[in-house]
């Protein structure tokens, strides 16, 4: 709706990693520099880390987009929370290797010879792993154990870790991983986009778009979008997306602080739990209380649940009571078949 009231040629502010928008903000510029500088090297590990949201994924695209492919085998695998076997299968499947029904020792054999093949033909191998944070000590043993792969004294795959910041204190302070983080070259850490970089972030978008000057912006819209996204490129596209929308719908065609404001406003109404959703205060208390045991929570469902099943067996008690009694008058009486009377005694 807005590409087509503001002349725009693709949507600019997309959520979807596309190499075309990469921006070279200060920080995406550092780590490309550390990965230039770890790709050079040619062996171990380059960590790079962030938030969700800013930028990891692009920095990938950006990379798969520049790279030589006659010198560079580059493998991109989006890791789930998978144990070590899993993680060999999934490299293996990225080298285009068959991998069902073969043994874990075969397929180590076939992936080193794979990679022998890529390096006699003058390439290197990169593997790159998404969403590092979701590996387990396992998977991540698997890798290391693949980076010692090498022939003629020159490691034979290169391994590029992507993960949330929780990848790092795991990589920083586990003890299990000491082999693994002695292996990293390179590390680095997207921080978010400073203030005075939203400005020429949203105008390199917009041009890419097809942009010609409509929308204007003024400076305090600038400055409002810093302020509402944090500097996370995600957040700030989320923010602008509906930005332009609302200046389509609004006939605006210069876009100021205001605007802004009331976007992230109705954002953050979108947000918040509806009218119907049970909202618990929030209290704030010196002390924390300590989370009692599972067993001593009360389930009020499985209480009314219990509480139904034992009314129901007291009817059916009753019941059963009541035609054993006819039974025992009947018998009793000889007569030819049951009295359905009840006495009083």
């Amino acid at each position: 709706m807005y590409t087509d009231h503001f002349g725009l040629s693709d949507r600019p502010f997309q959520l979807t990693p596309d190499a075309r928008f990469y921006f070279d903000s200060r920080t995406h510029k550092k780590a490309m520099a550390y990965l230039g500088y770890g790709l050079a090297q040619g062996e171990g590990f380059i960590v790079v880390t962030g938030e969700v949201g800013a930028g990891k994924s692009t920095l990938v695209a950006h990379l798969m987009a520049t790279i030589d492919r006659q010198r560079l085998n580059a493998v991109n695998l989006v890791s789930t929370q998978v144990e070590g076997d899993d993680m060999l299968r999934l490299a293996a499947q990225g080298l285009g290797l068959a991998t069902e029904g073969v043994a874990k020792a075969q397929l180590l054999d076939r992936i080193e010879q794979r990679l022998g093949e890529e390096a006699a033909a003058g390439k290197r191998t990169l593997l790159i792993v998404d969403e590092a944070q979701n590996l387990s000590v396992s998977a991540l043993e698997e890798l290391r154990m693949l980076s010692n792969f090498q022939s003629q004294g020159q490691a034979l795959i290169q391994i590029f870790l992507l993960g949330q910041p929780e990848f790092r204190e795991q990589l920083d302070h586990s003890e299990s991983l000491e082999q693994l983080r002695q292996r990293v070259i390179a590390s680095h850490h997207l921080e978010p986009m400073e203030a005075n970089e939203v400005e020429p972030y949203i105008v390199h978008r917009l041009a890419i778009a097809g942009w010609q000057g409509r929308p204007g912006f003024d400076p305090d819209a600038f400055a409002a979008l810093h302020r509402h996204s944090g500097g996370i490129p995600r957040r700030m596209n989320q923010l602008a997306t509906r930005l332009l929308l609302y200046a389509s719908i609004e006939q605006l065609d210069l876009i100021g602080g205001d605007a802004v404001e009331a976007v992230a406003s109705d954002m953050a109404a979108d947000s918040r739990p509806s009218a119907g959703e049970r909202v618990l205060p929030l209290r704030m208390k010196a002390v924390p209380d300590r989370p009692r045991p599972a067993e001593s929570i009360p389930d009020l469902g499985a209480g009314r649940r219990i509480a139904a099943l034992e009314a129901r067996l007291e009817e059916q008690e009753a019941a059963l009571r009541r035609v054993l009694t006819l039974l025992v008058d009947w018998v009793e009486s000889g007569e030819a078949g049951p009295s359905y009377r009840t006495n009083a005694a």
